[in-house]
């Protein structure tokens, strides 16, 4: 059986009889931290190229075709895309900046021979800048670095560049990828040069940097068929599409192919459609030779990572390694009495098929049947990478019910792990207190601390710190509302570590808990917002058990949110004025997922979040808390 090494290649095996490259095609994946300009830089390339006779009306981040990234502004899923410059043809594909989607980051990088590297000029490289530049520079790949925003008026440009240089030496870069150009943009402007003391009028400058430094993709004409299928697609006129770039060989139309199954396993098939990206679509050809990124249909069953090769000399490529997923909870079918009301999928049966569809594509996700039919274990990379999923599931039209995150803890040898994170905070020094006196209760360890100074006489702390996942749970709404919303924190796993001696000293939180069914009124919410912050406003249904606010105090209140005004003929002055209400905490899934304790659930629908108590009659809470106690 033949084996061929995995691409990029470097100089000495290109040396090789029978390898060489393909110079009309750059296949190129821009990675940079979340909100650093990924996706308006790509809008900058598809515009000056004119993909689409019609690209002046698509809008900003054109790329952002899912309505959750248009609403979050980030990317979630990698897309595909291509330009051609100077008779090349520029595959691109813009990847996530979080870190929760790292799957969809390294699937794509092994799609790619080289990266665009995006900085912020005043930020510079975060954490999740460091994860992705990682993967990129372990496969082999070299960078081409896009300096962005230069045209912010606190940018540091020649500090962002020193600190880029820091981190490739950091991350192991070697002397050829360290050797890496500079280009200064404006993405949003859509402007580049390659002298920042020179403005851009165009995007022409980074063209020309791509064609130059970055490589072309790497084949060998003597190798038969290889293609390592790693996105897949749905079409609805083909079916199931997979997605990968073409190593060694040609691909037809109703060729007879071999896949080469994650187990080993062989399984005979035949390619029904052959497309290929140009602009912002795919169409349909006869024939691709090898280096170019393909999408193929007529294997209903491919999967992400099996290898699609010559039914004569199968060859199995490595398959993808994914990192494991850190956090996990449970997706359960939904029992309240609201339950039916707004949903269209309402079973355990609709649940589990659509969880499992899930692992189809998401390949950092794990879920597992539990010892109740209607409950189910999924496991992701983080907070955001579960929410993401409830929230797609909800616009689809199900109902469920989701408990509160925990960490999955591992055994290594006799030591019990926990995952730790990098966490960076951005606030200002007025605030630096409250942050520092928070995150040190979570076990969070200060590793970089720097004050930066305004021309306004304002100041900004930045914080490094290590810290378990743990303590992450939770603390973004904590500080939210500590810093009168004026935190910006980021953070990325890091590496799992014993679990520490000293237990986290996270502050518990009461529950406003509705002590009985009907809608609430005015009156009655008067009479409770004085106990803490309320999540409804009047007018809302609600049944015993539902949480309706956070108590000020660290203990569970039963309240009656339903109570009505009693009238009497006796009237006293000033006794029928406006109830002046406290408007309602807004209630988002981000927030509910990190509000909740163990004894809580989130009942997420189509059209409706409400936090909910597991036991919805009080009793049957006041025995389990005994119980708790008598236990310990």
């Amino acid at each position: 059986m033949t084996t061929s090494p995995q691409p990029p290649l470097s100089s000495q095996e290109l040396e090789r009889p029978g390898w060489t490259r393909r110079e009309d095609i750059r296949n190129l994946a821009i990675i940079a931290h979340v909100d650093h300009g990924k996706t308006t830089l790509v809008d900058a390339l598809l515009r000056q190229t004119h993909v689409h006779r019609k690209i002046e009306d698509m809008g900003e981040r054109i790329m952002d075709s899912m309505d959750q990234e248009r609403e979050r502004g980030i990317t979630i899923r990698a897309k595909n895309a291509s330009i051609a410059y100077n008779g090349v043809k520029i595959n691109i594909v813009d990847t996530p900046g979080h870190a929760d989607f790292g799957g969809e980051v390294e699937r794509t990088l092994r799609m790619v021979d080289g990266v665009l590297l995006l900085v912020d000029a005043k930020e510079g490289p975060m954490p999740q800048t460091t994860f992705v530049l990682k993967k990129a520079l372990a496969l082999g790949h070299k960078a081409i670095v896009v300096v962005n925003k230069i045209d912010r008026p606190d940018a540091v440009i020649d500090d962002v560049v020193n600190r880029t240089f820091d981190l490739f030496v950091h991350l192991g870069a070697t002397n050829e990828q360290l050797d890496f150009p500079i280009v200064y943009a404006s993405a949003l402007k859509g402007i580049a040069t390659l002298d920042v003391n020179k403005p851009g009028t165009d995007i022409t400058p980074l063209l020309d940097t791509i064609l130059v430094h970055l490589p072309a993709p790497a084949i060998h004409q003597n190798v038969s068929l290889q293609l390592l299928v790693l996105a897949l697609a749905h079409d609805p006129y083909k079916g199931k599409m997979g997605i990968g770039k073409l190593l060694a060989g040609s691909l037809s139309r109703r060729q007879q192919v071999c896949v080469m199954r994650r187990d080993g396993t062989p399984a005979p098939g035949r390619i029904s459609d052959l497309s290929i990206f140009s602009g912002l679509e795919r169409i349909d050809v006869d024939r691709v030779e090898a280096g170019e990124i393909v999408a193929i249909a007529g294997l209903p069953e491919i999967q992400i990572g099996e290898t699609v090769t010559d039914p004569a000399q199968p060859v199995a490529l490595p398959p993808v390694a994914i990192d494991e997923p850190t956090v996990q909870m449970t997706f359960g079918v939904n029992t309240s009495p609201f339950a039916g009301r707004e949903g269209k999928y309402l079973t355990s049966r609709h649940l589990r098929e659509r969880l499992y569809k899930e692992l189809e594509t998401n390949v950092s996700l794990r879920v597992q049947d539990t010892d109740s039919a209607d409950r189910f274990l999924v496991a992701g990379r983080g907070e955001l990478h579960l929410a993401v999923l409830i929230e797609q599931m909800r616009r689809e039209g199900y109902e469920l019910q989701v408990s509160q995150p925990e960490v999955i803890f591992r055994k290594d040898g006799d030591v019990l792990t926990e995952p730790y994170e990098d966490l960076s905070i951005q606030v200002p020094s007025d605030y630096q207190g409250a942050v520092i006196e928070e995150v040190g209760r979570r076990r969070g360890e200060l590793r970089h601390m720097k004050l930066v100074h305004f021309d306004s006489g304002s100041s900004e702390t930045h914080l490094d710190y290590s810290i378990p996942t743990r303590g992450i749970i939770g603390l973004k709404t904590y500080l939210l509302a500590k810093t009168r919303g004026t935190v910006i924190l980021h953070h990325v796993f890091k590496a799992y570590e014993p679990v520490a001696a000293q237990d986290l000293d996270v502050a518990p939180h009461g529950s406003l808990v509705a002590f009985e069914d009907g809608a609430s009124t005015a009156y009655a919410l008067f009479m409770t917002q004085e106990r803490g912050t309320l999540f409804i406003g009047p007018g809302v249904d609600v049944y015993r058990g539902m949480v309706v606010g956070q108590n000020n105090r660290d203990e569970d209140l039963d309240v009656n949110v339903c109570k009505a005004k009693h009238l009497t003929n006796m009237r006293a002055s000033g006794s029928d004025e406006a109830l002046v209400l406290t408007p309602p905490r807004e209630m988002s899934l981000e927030f509910a997922l990190e509000y909740i304790g163990q004894d809580e659930l989130v009942e997420v629908t189509p059209e409706s979040l409400r936090i909910r108590k597991r036991l919805l009659n009080p009793e049957d809470r006041r025995k389990a808390r005994k119980d708790r106690k008598g236990q310990s």
